[in-house]
């Protein structure tokens, strides 16, 4: 009599804990074609894009401020954002606010260089001084390209914090730089775990 009770038991702790993980998935809706369209990840990144370009003078709204850029004639590289703490990684999320930058960029009028590195290094440390690689800094005089969008994400307890710089090929000094931080929310913390 007794092994029936704990099973008994145990089938009711388990369905308890069924029902239980059916009303959570209950509380969260689906989102709507709205709120899809109005995603605050996608809007933040255009807005930080947007700040980097203005501090150079650059592109906004579709019309570059500087003479010498003139309809987007000296095209940008957007290199892939990277974990603040292995720059040799990235995540879905780092790859995501590339993408989100670089279609900034391109609705804006400014010609973008499509630039796809494997799992190479967009800075390396040298001396003290984060310098491009060489990779980067031959794809941008191939394509006499005016500046590389680099960055990187770091992540704390509750946010995500990230940052953008707009960096001289030739040089390696920043011309503009841009600070963010996002929500480490259930949809940013899906996105830096997918590999």
């Amino acid at each position: 009599m007794r092994p029936l009770i704990q099973i008994l038991l145990a089938l009711a702790a388990l369905l308890l804990l069924t029902a239980c993980e059916t009303s959570v998935r209950k509380e969260m809706p689906s989102p709507t074609w709205r709120e899809a369209q109005d995603d605050p990840l996608r809007v933040t990144n255009y807005q930080a894009a947007a700040a980097l370009m203005r501090q150079n003078g650059g592109v906004t709204a579709g019309v570059s401020n500087r003479p010498d850029k003139a309809n987007g004639s000296a095209p940008l590289i957007v290199a892939t954002i990277a974990n603040v703490n292995a720059l040799e990684q990235s995540s879905t999320l780092g790859r995501l606010i590339s993408e989100h930058i670089s279609s900034w960029l391109t609705q804006s009028g400014q010609q973008v260089v499509e630039l796809k590195l494997r799992n190479g290094v967009y800075m390396k440390r040298n001396e003290g001084e984060f310098m491009l690689t060489r990779e980067v800094r031959e794809v941008a005089a191939e394509h006499k390209a005016s500046g590389v969008i680099v960055g990187v994400y770091s992540e704390g307890r509750r946010l995500l914090h990230v940052t953008l710089k707009l960096v001289d090929p030739a040089t390696s000094m920043v011309l503009s730089a841009y600070d963010y931080t996002l929500p480490l929310d259930d949809e940013i913390m899906a996105l830096l775990r997918k590999k």
